[in-house]
């Protein structure tokens, strides 16, 4: 009877592939190499894109801020890379958090004009790696009160109420007012509701008590939370939700407008 002797170098080979698996990964390492220069460098860079804009359009995406309403938290010009899975197994917004969403049938009544399909196209790519302002119908804002809250404005000292608790917040623009619009308005389940800021320069939920909603976001117009700023490299850093919200109760139980109040 022979005895197969191998040695330790064959042991320790990997099994070469057999059947329809190998031809097929000999077909491509021989196309790959019988590409050129600048062949394979477009390949390289379609992949590259490819896995960009995956990762942009499901897991996290960069924004161009292209407004004031959010200063000095985030600037005009500034990137946020923001994370489109935070509230999507089981989380949900909490007050504080810095949010981008889509002011469509809340914020925004506009009918969308028609457009080139290939501008349409370049300006989505774009904007995927935070290259160019976002949609016109996304906005970027700081949730101030969830479902159920009783949000108000404004007490004794001048400070916005939620829930009875009267929140200092550190955030604001330097010389701000918590608001100069005076409200009390119960935030529907399922419904937030945001202010920019720098609140004299921020058209947010107090500039549409009197559309549908009543000023409020559905939770599921959220595209995510807004967590890092990343360009320009001088002011990156993360957007950590301030204690501001730490002392406020739950929101109440009764399903009845506070008297005074409104609601959408």
């Amino acid at each position: 009877m022979d005895t197969e002797v191998r040695s330790s170098a064959d042991r320790d080979r990997p099994p070469a592939l057999d059947g329809r698996a190998g031809r097929s990964l000999s077909a491509v390492r021989h196309w790959w190499r019988g590409l050129g220069f600048w062949q394979e460098l477009a390949l390289l860079a379609v992949i590259c894109c490819t896995v960009i804009a995956l990762v942009s359009a499901f897991v996290a995406q960069p924004f161009l801020i292209p407004s004031g309403s959010m200063e000095n938290t985030v600037r005009i010009g500034d990137r946020v890379l923001v994370d489109k899975l935070a509230y999507r197994f089981g989380g949900a917004p909490r007050r504080g958090d810095v949010v981008v969403f889509d002011g469509t049938g809340s914020f925004d009544f506009r009918t969308p004009p028609r457009q080139n399909p290939a501008a349409h196209l370049a300006r989505e790519a774009f904007s995927l790696v935070g290259l160019a302002n976002p949609d016109g119908t996304d906005y970027i804002k700081r949730v101030v009160g969830i479902g159920g809250d009783h949000v108000a404005c404004c007490d004794r000292q001048g400070r916005i109420t939620v829930n009875g608790h009267a929140v200092t917040e550190p955030y604001l623009y330097p010389g701000d007012t918590p608001s100069q619009v005076p409200f009390s308005i119960l935030v529907p389940p399922g419904q937030l509701w945001v202010m920019g800021d720098h609140r004299s320069a921020s058209s947010d939920s107090r500039a549409h008590l009197g559309d549908p909603g009543g000023g409020t976001v559905p939770v599921g117009k959220v595209i995510g939370r807004a967590d890092w700023i990343v360009w320009p490299f001088d002011r990156a850093g993360s957007l950590r939700r301030p204690p501001a919200f730490d002392g406020v109760p739950a929101a109440p139980t009764a399903s009845t407008t506070p008297a005074g109040g409104a609601h959408g």
